[in-house]
């Protein structure tokens, strides 16, 4: 037994077919059947169960495979230690970041740690939080950036900034008229919100329950810019972060954004990474270019200056 045949095993554990775990692993589909055969020989064990169509992992195959990816992240972590010892700001960052934080951070955030980090090769990874932190516990990806609270002992949380959240509504409803307005006045109110597994989805009910609104039940968007259009078709109201509406987003001119003015609704952003990482001081440093995230872009009133400049008074 040694890595590459770990990597085999792995790789076909992901793709459940031998032609694409060959093809993922840069040999032929009767090289890497072979090799998994002598593993399993080796083994005393069947780790797949064979079908004309599918491959499927037995259940000690399921224990093995997770078994294998640890040792394989154990090895890489080894490699990547020795090399950041050498020049900790080169090498390969493999980062996750969820959908509705990603494409509105990134751009603000990128450039400086290009010119901080000019050798760095930094990997980007976009999905869902809970399966980028499947990734992360599996070793696939090195760090995440997610809202708090994340609740995982194994995991180290390195907090970046709190984002707060405005209120986003068609210029015919009857807040639209107001510059700023109350939690409390969310009662009785409907908001659109994203499918399940989005963690805004969760950040907003948490707002809704606290005020006493409720969900828009019949429809629920796939993204956040699905969300801003809807808004803008006079469908509903939603909160958007605070990120998402700063420029260069362009907001539909038929969106009013309110900020709170009391207590007001946000989301914690931290990134996260294993405690058993070897890339523990240089993520700390990743962390602290992400955190230099310039104070006027998490200001709610600053947004919606931006992107209003000519809102219409309060009447209210």
């Amino acid at each position: 037994m040694n890595l590459r045949d770990l990597n085999y095993l792995i790789a076909l554990a992901d793709h459940k077919h031998f032609g694409r775990a060959a093809a993922a692993c840069f040999v032929s589909q009767p090289t890497l059947s072979t090799q998994i055969r002598k593993l399993e020989e080796e083994l005393g064990v069947a780790l797949f169960e064979r079908a004309p169509r599918k491959v499927m992992l037995t259940p000690v195959g399921i224990d093995i495979a997770e078994r294998a990816r640890r040792i394989v992240n154990d090895v890489e972590q080894m490699k990547e230690s020795a090399r950041r010892n050498q020049r900790p700001e080169a090498g390969t960052v493999r980062l996750g970041i969820f959908p509705t934080l990603g494409p509105y951070l990134l751009p603000h955030v990128i450039p400086g740690i290009r010119r901080r980090f000019p050798d760095l090769q930094l990997l980007l990874v976009e999905e869902k939080s809970d399966l980028l932190l499947s990734r992360l516990r599996e070793g696939r990806l090195d760090a995440v950036l997610l809202a708090e609270p994340i609740h995982d002992d194994q995991l180290h949380a390195e907090f970046l900034f709190e984002e707060p959240f405005l209120l986003a509504v068609p210029e015919q409803h009857p807040f639209a008229r107001r510059q700023s307005l109350s939690v409390d006045d969310l009662a009785h109110q409907d908001l659109l919100l994203l499918e399940d597994g989005h963690c805004l989805r969760q950040q907003t009910l948490d707002v809704c329950h606290l005020a006493g609104a409720s969900e828009k039940s019949e429809f629920r968007a796939t993204s956040l810019e699905t969300l801003r259009q809807m808004v803008a078709a006079n469908v509903g109201v939603t909160l958007l972060p605070t990120l998402s509406v700063q420029p260069p987003v362009a907001q539909p001119p038929s969106i009013r954004l309110l900020p709170f003015r009391d207590a007001q609704p946000s989301r914690r952003i931290a990134m996260f990474w294993r405690r058993s990482s070897a890339m523990e001081d240089f993520l700390k440093q990743l962390a602290d270019s992400f955190r230099a995230l310039p104070a006027t872009l998490l200001q709610p009133a600053q947004a919606v200056l931006s992107n209003h400049s000519t809102a219409p008074p309060d009447t209210l």
